[in-house]
């Protein structure tokens, strides 16, 4: 009777443990079924227990992740450009110096490849563009002293041409007023005679600035022209190890883009200075080369800057030589213009930069409210060589292959904004994937 006792305790108790066992898998699926209930109650009920995060949709969540970068990224740019400008007697030059090299370096490469030292290269360009440079000062100079009578004759012509046509004209202003208009004019000199004398000061400052850069840029220029690749080599050892080829290609297509730049400039620059020069030439205009000259510098702001210099040399001819030779000269700058703005700016600037005549436009126009004439001389090519950076960087985020041009939002789009936030983790082909034609770093 002991064992069969024994035997129907165990039966008891194993059948006590299942029933224990069944009774917790009941209440574990009670369980599921409650928070099943829950989370439709809360999907039906978007006011329910959710966080303010939960509540916030999706697209808005991604477009403030981005708004917030942007501020940072505009108030970090503010910081630089402001730190920049405080230096700019440094800077001005050393962008002129990037300039002057990508102009003169083609030639120290030649020399190099013809076996000579690369001081000995660097120090023939740098003295020949110097020599170059002050023959061209040295022989408008001459220009100016020989022209000076003729000038000084035509110009009190032209001024008594002007009092003509003020007193016979359409405005018919009699001898008195004009008299009057002259002596009121005087007197405003006289009285702001203090007022000059501090502009001449200010303009005294301004030459001894400028002196000041011209010394640097020309320094600078020949150390680049000597030691460049070893400078840009020591910039990009300055970056993270991962991104130092990615750095180093992005400043060999920048400096590509850049010299590209100034050779087509050039090239623009001189058919407008021949053009205009030639149209001179052939009018009679006195100073027509150093005229010309002028025009050549500045086409270096694109499109702006011929046309400034041709209504320059348009006033000279109506000062000079009177309204028909003006309107002559005024007939040859806007075929010259014509010229430059559809056939040369389209097939040469844009072939070899890549910027939109837009672009161009709204660069010279920023560059020159925020620094001036030498702001719309450097706004083009800092917009091209920044336009070069950002193209390749970009590129070593897009899949092989992709086309830019061809990727069309979709209903994911705000879903990978907003991954950025955080909770995706960046491949590590965007990190450190150089370019695959990149060469070694230097």
């Amino acid at each position: 009777m002991a064992p069969q006792a024994t035997m129907r305790e165990r039966l008891r108790r194993v059948n006590e443990a299942r029933e224990a066992l069944r009774q917790r898998v009941r209440e574990a699926r009670e369980g599921i079924d409650e928070i099943d209930e829950s989370s439709a109650g809360m999907a039906g009920d978007p006011g329910g227990s959710r966080s303010v995060d939960d509540r916030i949709p999706q697209p808005v969540r991604g477009l403030a992740a981005w708004s917030w970068r942007f501020l940072i990224f505009a108030a970090a740019v503010v910081v630089l450009a402001y730190a920049l400008w405080q230096v700019r007697l440094i800077v001005f030059p050393v962008i002129a110096a990037l300039l002057l090299t990508a102009l003169l370096y083609p030639a120290v490469n030649r020399l190099r490849g013809w076996g000579v030292p690369r001081a000995l290269a660097a120090a023939i360009v740098f003295v020949g563009g110097l020599v170059v440079l002050v023959g061209v000062f040295t022989l408008l100079s001459r220009l100016l002293a020989d022209q000076f009578g003729d000038i000084t004759v035509n110009l009190q012509d032209g001024i008594d041409e002007v009092r003509s046509w003020l007193a016979n004209g359409p405005l018919d202003l009699s001898q008195n007023q004009i008299d009057q208009t002259l002596d009121d004019i005087t007197q405003s000199v006289s009285d702001n005679r203090d007022v000059l004398a501090g502009g001449a000061i200010a303009t005294a400052t301004v030459a001894l600035e400028i002196l000041t850069g011209t010394l640097l840029a020309l320094f600078t220029t020949y150390f680049f022209l000597y030691d460049g690749e070893r400078i840009w080599g020591w910039c990009t050892t300055l970056f993270p190890k991962s991104a130092e080829r990615p750095v180093a290609e992005a400043g060999r297509r920048a400096w590509r883009v850049l010299t590209s730049y100034v050779r087509a400039t050039i090239f623009i620059a001189a058919v407008d200075a021949v053009g205009i020069g030639l149209v001179l030439l052939f009018v009679g205009i006195p100073l027509a080369v150093p005229l010309a000259v002028l025009v050549f510098f500045g086409a270096f702001v694109p499109i702006v800057g011929a046309t400034v210099t041709g209504a320059v040399a348009v006033l000279v001819a109506l000062v000079t030589n009177g309204t028909v030779d003006a309107l002559i000269v005024l007939a040859g700058v806007i075929a010259v213009q014509q010229l430059e703005g559809h056939i040369l700016q389209p097939l040469i600037m844009g072939r070899f930069v890549r910027i939109h005549p837009l672009a161009v436009v709204l660069s010279v126009g920023v560059g020159a409210l925020v620094a001036g004439i030498w702001g719309a001389v450097i706004a083009v090519p800092l917009a091209a060589v920044a336009n070069a950076v950002m193209r390749y960087f970009a590129s070593l985020h897009r899949s092989p292959g992709e086309d830019p041009a061809e990727r069309v939002p979709h209903e994911s789009a705000y879903t990978s904004i907003s991954d950025t936030v955080g909770t995706r983790e960046p491949s590590p082909a965007s990190d450190d994937a150089p370019d695959p034609g990149s060469p070694p770093r230097p």
